[in-house]
């Protein structure tokens, strides 16, 4: 039996979201939300038949907040607002995105601080449940008023506009309503403004990131483990005491995960009087760039969280006596994190990037470009052209959003965070990343090969098994990308790093013991 989440009440995490998406945890409404819910929206039906001034329910948006709407015109603006705000651009966001902004956003407004109506949100659950999902430009927010233009393509099909996709099409929202015989919902006045205020377009990016980043963290570490042992490297840096000197915990984490990395290697063995006094810090300071990373992946997925459970509409109804303009649906507190882990991410490519060349070099008895035969073939020398390219491209990719801002809506909104732009930046930045990490995986892979008969750790040498099931060594040149493409197709599907961690913990080796509350998901 699926595991229950309640909307509004219980507390949204990463996992639980990404769970909720698949299909995998199913989410409810229960009696408590309903009561908060359905309070909120008689508290709007008292404001207006006071006829009370309060933004957004019986004023204009933005600029013409100071502009006064008619009773008879208060529940036709929700729908304008909706149709006005639909301005994006671009291709569509992955429908997993749109998806999780619907979850995020259900979860956001059933708190009962957004005078929504019950129906409205039943209507969302039920896109949710049926995999009927919103056509959602990907360009057009500056992250300030909330996700204007992304939330606005969201939930046309709740008033029979837009399109959606269902069963693997698209079509127009009226089509599917008719198919379903539902009608399109009658927004009363707020429920326009409740629908488009709010970081979902962000805060659904940064879920997948978050998911996406740290099954990148943890390949790196498998993958640059393999390349210390192809290169015969040492794993004295990584001991436990000279990481207490500089206690920062990403880099604990790091170095205790290679010191499990390593364990009982006959490759390490092998070379222990070997003369060599120092690696090249692509080798040695694994713990501080890996671990660094770490660090603002940690801080990235703790303020995700935050915004998971965080109400970030305007205004906000805590009675029909109180309510409050403010700046909730501002996006800077995630466009900050991430921008930084743009560069974090970034930076774990570029490491990866340095061992890939070492790998090439011929040094410390691995032959030159991995292969016997050079000359005739080139060898591993064109891929390592790719990660370059791909290292600078995310170099490019790493100009923070967040540290612009252009007003908009005549100056009223004069400050906005650019944070959509960072969380789809980011998501470029990492799947550039899983290319570079795979071609360094493909190549570690080929360089322990030549270090046989002497066998890695237990661990490693069944992450190396696991490669070769979809790649086999390369004896002479072939079309090296239908391998890269391969390789990274079992980090972006999560699978290497899975049957890494299945079989570490058959071995009762736990990579991330004591760590699991801030390193893991």
């Amino acid at each position: 039996m699926k595991e229950i989440f309640q909307y509004g009440i219980d507390a949204l995490t990463v996992g639980k979201t990404i769970a909720i998406a698949s299909g995998n945890m199913k989410a409810v409404l229960n009696d408590s939300a309903i009561k908060k819910i359905q309070r909120s929206q008689q508290d709007v039906d008292t404001i207006v038949k006071k006829n009370k001034t309060v933004y957004g329910i019986n004023t204009g948006f933005g600029i013409l907040s100071n502009t006064r709407i008619s009773d008879i015109d208060a529940a036709t603006l929700q729908y304008k607002i909706l149709q006005s705000h639909s301005v994006g651009v671009g291709d569509p966001v992955p429908a997993e995105i749109a998806k999780i902004m619907l979850i995020t956003k259900v979860h956001a407004l059933a708190k009962g601080f957004s005078g929504v109506k019950l129906e409205t949100l039943e209507r969302i659950i039920w896109h949710i449940e049926n995999d009927i999902i919103p056509v959602v430009p990907e360009k057009g927010s500056v992250g300030a008023s909330g996700d204007l233009a992304p939330l606005a393509h969201l939930f046309l099909p709740l008033i029979g506009l837009g399109e959606v996709l269902y069963q693997n099409a698209k079509y127009q929202a009226q089509d599917v309503l008719n198919k379903f015989s539902l009608k399109p919902i009658e927004l009363v006045p707020k429920e326009g403004l409740a629908l488009i205020n709010g970081t979902q377009f962000i805060l659904s990016y940064a879920v997948k990131c978050v998911r996406r980043m740290h099954n990148c963290l943890e390949a790196a570490d498998i993958i640059g483990a393999m390349s210390l042992e192809a290169l015969t490297g040492t794993k004295a840096p990584f001991d436990e005491r000279l990481h207490e000197l500089r206690p920062f915990s990403g880099n604990k984490l790091v170095a205790q995960r290679l010191r499990i990395l390593l364990k009982n290697s006959d490759i390490m063995q092998s070379h222990v009087d070997c003369g060599r006094v120092q690696d090249p810090y692509s080798l040695r300071c694994m713990p501080q760039v890996h671990g660094a990373s770490r660090n603002a992946w940690s801080h990235l997925k703790e303020l995700t969280e935050t915004e998971l459970n965080a109400v970030t509409d305007n205004p906000i109804i805590f009675s029909d006596n109180d309510t409050i303009s403010g700046g909730n649906f501002h996006g800077q507190p995630l466009a900050l994190p991430l921008d930084y882990c743009c560069f974090a991410a970034a930076e774990i490519g570029n490491i990866s990037d340095r061992r890939c060349y070492l790998l090439l070099e011929g040094k410390w008895g691995l032959p030159m470009l991995l292969m016997n035969d050079v000359g005739l073939n080139s060898g591993f020398m064109i891929p390592q052209y790719t990660t370059a390219a791909l290292v600078t491209e995310n170099k490019t990719l790493c100009f923070p959003a967040s540290a612009d801002s252009i007003p908009t809506s005549l100056g009223q909104e004069d400050h906005v965070s650019m944070g959509s732009i960072s969380g789809r930046k980011l998501h470029k930045v990492l799947d550039n990343l899983e290319f570079i990490l795979a071609i360094e995986l493909m190549s570690a892979c080929q360089a322990i090969e030549f270090r046989r008969p002497f066998k890695s750790s237990e661990i490693l040498e069944a992450a190396h098994g696991y490669v070769r099931r979809f790649v086999s060594f390369a004896e002479e040149d072939r079309i090296f990308s239908e391998d890269i493409n391969k390789v990274r197709n079992i980090i972006h599907d999560f699978s290497f790093v899975e049957k890494v961690n299945e079989f570490a913990n058959e071995k009762n080796l736990y990579l991330n013991q004591g760590y699991e509350n801030a390193f893991c998901l």
